[in-house]
């Protein structure tokens, strides 16, 4: 039995690997300009084949964007949260993956515990598409590169500033960052600091990955700036972190520091007034919204991979 292509997180696959994505979402995008949304990619890559969609949390971008590639890639997609599933009521996840195995062609899943979607992969024996846990976000971050490549060009050399809370989004660009040669800089408050696991992994692939709580030292110069909301779903500490946060929201003044073209992204829903200003948020410095649909250009070459149609 061949073993399935999952996308759990961005550091267990290569760079070439994400390039090849990146380059097929690019092309994909490109050939569907003018295209009403529900028209199917002239290769239609997952043509008689079923996603099925597992939520345990709560989901507007995610659930859309997927639902939408899997149609435009000329499949269908089954949505269920865990609670419309005896997966709420006690079946294992070893089971559940067991089952689904039978009767979908792949499984993307939003949840709660990273250590769930790692034990549905090993048991799995279809592809297992990770779509945001509490430890990394890797369909956000492809759907950021894009993003970034087509307003300002290849993402090798580019600096990217996070600014904000160590949270799973700043994972997933840590995974990225050795993979694709960009450099990145963290600033946030050492309370709320970056995963050191993923820090040290990034070292020993020599990737340019820093630390430090100065976010205008981590925007200086920056070719994108990129923040999230301080306080994610399961958190408990909200007034903590909105003390500890404030003096990292991105506003003009900040954005001011970054390179004369720098950019702004978030992966939304924003938090307008904690995290990020109105006016950079709606500014002409955000790419925002280019990022919110590049969500389903992304994803839809993370299927075709996950498929074996490409590479």
């Amino acid at each position: 039995m061949t073993t399935p292509r999952h996308f759990i997180d961005l550091w267990k696959l290569d760079g070439a690997t994400l390039r090849l994505m990146l380059d097929d979402a690019h092309a994909r995008k490109t050939a569907r300009k003018g295209w009403p949304q529900g028209k199917v990619d002239a290769d239609a890559p997952a043509k008689d084949r079923v996603l099925s969609m597992i939520f345990q949390k709560n989901s507007t971008r995610t659930r859309f964007s997927f639902d939408a590639a899997m149609r435009q890639l000329g499949g269908s997609a089954i949505i269920s949260t865990s609670n419309d599933m005896q997966l709420g009521r006690g079946e294992t996840i070893e089971d559940t993956a067991k089952v689904l195995s039978r009767m979908v062609d792949a499984v993307m899943i939003r949840a709660n515990s990273h250590a769930d979607v790692e034990r549905f992969a090993q048991v799995s024996t279809v592809p297992v598409i990770n779509g945001l846990t509490d430890k990394s976000h890797p369909c956000q971050i492809m759907a950021d590169i894009l993003t970034i490549e087509e307003h300002r060009g290849p993402i090798a050399g580019k600096t990217i500033a996070w600014v904000g809370d160590g949270n799973n989004v700043c994972s997933s660009f840590i995974h990225a960052a050795p993979l694709l040669g960009f450099e990145l800089k963290i600033a946030c408050p050492a309370v709320y600091h970056a995963d050191l696991h993923d820090l040290a992994r990034a070292e020993s692939l020599q990737g340019r990955v820093s630390m430090g709580t100065d976010a205008k030292e981590a925007v200086k110069g920056a070719d994108v700036v990129v923040a999230d909301t301080w306080v994610s779903m399961g958190d408990t500490d909200h007034d903590e972190r909105l003390a500890a946060l404030e003096p990292y929201q991105v506003d003009d003044k900040l954005m001011d520091l970054a390179a004369g073209n720098g950019v702004f992204l978030h992966c939304l829903p924003a938090h307008r007034g904690e995290e990020v200003t109105d006016e950079v948020l709606d500014g002409p410095r955000s790419l925002v919204w280019d990022e919110a649909e590049n969500r389903i250009h992304a994803q839809k070459s993370v299927l075709a991979w996950a498929f074996g149609a490409i590479g």
